[in-house]
C-alpha cells in the first residue's frame, strides 16, 4: 500500500535512462540502435525525448517542452493527495520528483506552482535542479549566481531547500578556513568563472581562483593542478547525493528542492565539459572516446573501438554491479521508468443520465453551457460512474452555472475549511472540504491543465480512471496553454476540455481579448482532440456519452475531447425522432430539411449558435425570395476534415478500392450551392472545402472581436439570417439560377451594411 515513487525525468537526459534500460536488459543494443529513428529501424527505435505516446510502455511523463514537466510534477504531487482524501486510493506512501536544469526555471511555468506546493504541504515531492551554470547558448546566470538566485526564489515560496556545492574533496579545505577565506571567494565569483575553470585545468583553476586571495593560494600552495582539478562539484559526490535524497524523503510539511552543482558534459572530456557548445556537440571524436572510456575505466580495447560505431558495454549479468543494481531494483518494486497501459474500463452511464439533454428545455431560454452543466449534476448522480468525474475550474464557476455544485460537492483542500464563509446560510454557500471533489484552481488556466493532465491519465498512474471535466472562458485555452495540452496528449491524457462562452459574437460584452473566433482551429492542430461546436442539448449529450464509451469504455481511446459552449439563452429543441445519431458523432446531419417543391435550392451548413441563425435564413429564404434551403448541424468541421484527409490518405495506397468521405456520401444526395457558417473564423469551416462536391462558400468572424450586442456584431461580422440569406442568393445567383438584381435588392430590404439596423438579439447570460 502507499503507492510507488513517480519521475518526471529531464528531457534532454532520455539517453541515461535507455542506458540504464539497457543494463537491467529491457533494452537490446538493436534497440539503442533505433535512438530516434522510429520509423525506419528494424522493430523501431527509441524516442527522442520522454514521450508516452511513442513509448507507452516505458515512459510515464512527458517533460518536454522545457517547464511542463515541473508544474505537471507540483499538481501530480497535489492529485496523489487527492486521491487519498477522497479515499480512492492510498497514496501515502507515493513521492514525486522532477529532475530539471537551472536553465529551464526561466521558463515561467517551471516555478509558476511553487507556492501551491507550500501552500498544500506537499511533502511528497521534491525537485532536483541539475545546477551546471550552463543553459544551450551559454551561462544561465554569467553575472551572476543561479544558485543562490533559486535558493532564495524557493525559500521565498516555503519550500525545504537542500544545496549540494561542493564534493567531500572540498571538506578539509572548508576545515582549514578559519576566517571564511574561501567562503567569501565562492560568493563573490560569478558563475561565468565557474563554468570556465571547468572548462580549463587545474593549474588555471589554482591560479585564477585560489590565487585571487593570498589566503586561499596558501591553503593549495603544496597541491598539484590534478590534485586541484579532482575538487568535485557536489552533484558528482554519490554520497552527499544520497544524503540530500535522504533528507528530502525524511523532511515533513513542506516540498523540498535540492540544488546540485554539476558540470555539463562530466566525464566526456575536455572537449566537452563545461563548455558553451556542449549542447551542440552531437558526435565524439576517437579521441574524445578513448578519454571518456579511460576516465571512466571502461575495460574495452584499443582495437574494439570505432569512432563512427563504438560498442556498447555492459559489465555482464554475474558481476557484482549488475546483480547489485537488480537487487536494489526488485527490492524497490521493479524497474524505472515503466507505465501501465491497460486500465480497467468504467461503466457506462444510465441512459436516463441523457433524458434531460433529450427533452430540450420547453419554454425556457437557456444557454449550451447551462444545458452541460445541468448534463454533469444528472452524470455525478450516477451511480455506476458518478464518482469519477472531477470538475477542474479555474475561478468561473459562477460565470458558468457551476457555484450550484460548490455545497453538495465541495472544493478540495487539504486543510478543509477553516474560515466561517461570508455565505455560509445560502443555499450555493462556498464550501471546502478535505475529502472535496471539485478542483479550483483560482485564475489559473496553466495548473488547471496540468490538473487536467494528472486527473486525466490516472487510469495509467493509479489504475483508477477518473473523468476531468475542465470548464473554462474559451479564449484562455488552447491559445494560451497550448503546450500543455499538446503535453496532455503525449502523456495520453482522457477527459472533457470544456470551451464555455465560445464565439466572437456570443460572448458580446467582452471585447476583443474574451471573444474566441478561432479555439477550433488551434484545436485541429491537436491530434489528440475530438472537438465539437454543438448547437443544441440534445447533441451535447449524445456527444458526451460517446465520449465516454470511447475514453473510458473496454476499448478506450487515448484521446480528449473538446466541447465548445455558449452562453447566450434560446430554446432548447428536444432530440429530433430518427435523430442520425451516427452523423451528428462523425460531424454533420441534416437538422431542418427544406420542406415544399421549389427549383431553387441551396444548403446551410452551421455549427454552434450559428444554428439558430441558418433556422432565420432558411424561413427568409423560403419566403422572401423562393428557395428551399437545408439547414445541417455541423457538430465538428475538425472530424468531417480528418475523415476526409483519412479518406484521401487511402484513395492514394489503394486506387483499386476508392472510398468516399462521410461529408461527401452526405451531400451528395442534395442539391444547391453549400454555405458553411460559424460563431468562428472561415478557416474553420474552410477545412471541409476538399470533399464538398457543390459549389462552397463560407462566412465567419474574421478579425479581432468587440464589444457590443449580439446582433451589432453578427451584422458586422456578416454572419446573422440576413447575412447568410443575402449570401445564398449570391450563390444562387453565380450558378445562374437567380437574375442578379436580387442580390442588391436582398441587401437594400435587409441594410445589409448598417449595423444599427440588426436586431440587436437578447443581452442575457454576458461573461
Amino acid at each position: 500500500g502507499g503507492g510507488g515513487d513517480q519521475i518526471y525525468y529531464q528531457g534532454h537526459a532520455s539517453p541515461g535512462m535507455y542506458s540504464r534500460a539497457f543494463l537491467e536488459g529491457r533494452f537490446s543494443e538493436k534497440q539503442l540502435d533505433g535512438f530516434r529513428q522510429e520509423l525506419s529501424h528494424p522493430g523501431g527505435g527509441l524516442s527522442s525525448y520522454p514521450h508516452p505516446r511513442l513509448m507507452p510502455d516505458f515512459w510515464e511523463f512527458p517533460t518536454v517542452s522545457m517547464g511542463l514537466g515541473p508544474i505537471n510534477a507540483v499538481y501530480q504531487a497535489r492529485f496523489n493527495r487527492y486521491l487519498h482524501g477522497r479515499g480512492i486510493k492510498d497514496t501515502s506512501d507515493q513521492r514525486v520528483w522532477a529532475f530539471l536544469g537551472d536553465g529551464e526555471t526561466d521558463e515561467p511555468e517551471s516555478v509558476a506552482a511553487l507556492t501551491l506546493a507550500a501552500r498544500e504541504k506537499l511533502d511528497n515531492l521534491t525537485f532536483v535542479i541539475n545546477c551546471n551554470l550552463q543553459r544551450l547558448d551559454g551561462p544561465v546566470r554569467g553575472n551572476g549566481k543561479i544558485i543562490q538566485e533559486l535558493e532564495a526564489l524557493y525559500t521565498g515560496a516555503g519550500w525545504n531547500v537542500i544545496k549540494v556545492i561542493w564534493g567531500r574533496e572540498w571538506d578539509p579545505l572548508f576545515a582549514s578556513d578559519r576566517e571564511g577565506a574561501l567562503v567569501d571567494l565562492m560568493n563573490i565569483t560569478p558563475d561565468g568563472d565557474f563554468q570556465t575553470f571547468k572548462a580549463e585545468g587545474g593549474a588555471y583553476v589554482k591560479d585564477n581562483f585560489f590565487g585571487r586571495d593570498p589566503r586561499t593560494a596558501a591553503m593549495v600552495a603544496n597541491w598539484t593542478p590534478d590534485q586541484v582539478w579532482n575538487l568535485k562539484r557536489g552533484g558528482h559526490d554519490y554520497r552527499k547525493l544520497y544524503a540530500a535524497y535522504k533528507a528530502a524523503t525524511e523532511h515533513k510539511d513542506r516540498p523540498t528542492v535540492i540544488l546540485a552543482k554539476t558540470i555539463k558534459g562530466w566525464t566526456l572530456g575536455s572537449n566537452f565539459e563545461g563548455r558553451n557548445s556542449t549542447h551542440q556537440m552531437k558526435k565524439m571524436t576517437l579521441e574524445n572516446i578513448i578519454e571518456f572510456r579511460d576516465r571512466l575505466e571502461i575495460p574495452i580495447s584499443d582495437e574494439k573501438l570505432d569512432k563512427y560505431l563504438p560498442p556498447y558495454f555492459h559489465p555482464g549479468v554475474d558481476s557484482p554491479e549488475y546483480k547489485y543494481m537488480m537487487e536494489r531494483r526488485n527490492a524497490l518494486g521493479g524497474s524505472m521508468p515503466k507505465r501501465r497501459s491497460i486500465s480497467k474500463p468504467l461503466t457506462q452511464p444510465a441512459e436516463s443520465a441523457f433524458e434531460v439533454a433529450k427533452r430540450g428545455s420547453g419554454h425556457q431560454e437557456i444557454a449550451t453551457t447551462m444545458a452541460f452543466v445541468r448534463l454533469l449534476k444528472d452524470l455525478i448522480k450516477d451511480e455506476g460512474l458518478g464518482s469519477r468525474f472531477v470538475p477542474i475550474i479555474p475561478d468561473e464557476a459562477r460565470t458558468f452555472g457551476m457555484d450550484s455544485l460548490f455545497p453538495s460537492l465541495k472544493i478540495y483542500s487539504p486543510h478543509g475549511q477553516l474560515y466561517t464563509s461570508v455565505d455560509r446560510e445560502l443555499m450555493l454557500s462556498y464550501k471546502e472540504s478535505t475529502s472535496g471533489v471539485i478542483l479550483h484552481e483560482g485564475i489559473n488556466e496553466a495548473g488547471s491543465v496540468a490538473s487536467f493532465t494528472a486527473v486525466g491519465t490516472s487510469y495509467a498512474t493509479h489504475d483508477e480512471p477518473m473523468i476531468p471535466i475542465y470548464i473554462f472562458y474559451s479564449m484562455f485555452g488552447f491559445q494560451r496553454t497550448g503546450d500543455a495540452f499538446w503535453a496532455a496528449a503525449d502523456q495520453m491524457s482522457r477527459g472533457f476540455v470544456m470551451g464555455a462562452t465560445a464565439g466572437r459574437t456570443t460572448l458580446n460584452g467582452e471585447g476583443l481579448q474574451h471573444e474566441d473566433g478561432h479555439s477550433h482551429l488551434l484545436a485541429s492542430t491537436n491530434p489528440a482532440v475530438v472537438s465539437y461546436d454543438p448547437a443544441f442539448a440534445f447533441e451535447i449529450g449524445q456527444i458526451v456519452k460517446d465520449g465516454l464509451r470511447r475514453m473510458y469504455g473496454a476499448n478506450s481511446e487515448n484521446i480528449f475531447y473538446y466541447l465548445t459552449m455558449y452562453n447566450e439563452p434560446y430554446l432548447q429543441p428536444a432530440q429530433p425522432e430518427n435523430l442520425d445519431v451516427r452523423g451528428l458523432l462523425k460531424g454533420i446531419y441534416l437538422y431542418a430539411e427544406a420542406r415544399g417543391r421549389k427549383k431553387r435550392q441551396a444548403n446551410i451548413l452551421a455549427s454552434g449558435v450559428a444554428v439558430n441563425a441558418a433556422m432565420k435564413a432558411q424561413k427568409l429564404l423560403k419566403d422572401d425570395w423562393g428557395v428551399n434551403a437545408n439547414v445541417w448541424s455541423v457538430t465538428s468541421w475538425n472530424e468531417l476534415r480528418r475523415d476526409g484527409l483519412e479518406i484521401d490518405r487511402h484513395n492514394l495506397l489503394h486506387p483499386n478500392n476508392l472510398k468516399t468521405a462521410f461529408i461527401t456520401d452526405r451531400l451528395s444526395s442534395v442539391n444547391g450551392p453549400v454555405l458553411a457558417v460559424s460563431d468562428f473564423m472561415r478557416a474553420v469551416q474552410d477545412q471541409i472545402l476538399p470533399w464538398v462536391p457543390q459549389r462552397f462558400d463560407s462566412l465567419g468572424t474574421d478579425g479581432f472581436g468587440l464589444s457590443d450586442t449580439r446582433g451589432a456584431l453578427r451584422r458586422h461580422f456578416k454572419v446573422d439570417a440576413e447575412s447568410i440569406t443575402v449570401a445564398v442568393l449570391s450563390q444562387l445567383v453565380r450558378e445562374k439560377k437567380m437574375n442578379k438584381k436580387v442580390i442588391q435588392a436582398a441587401i437594400d430590404k435587409y441594410k445589409l451594411n448598417d449595423v444599427s439596423a440588426a436586431d440587436p438579439g437578447n443581452t442575457e447570460g454576458s461573461g
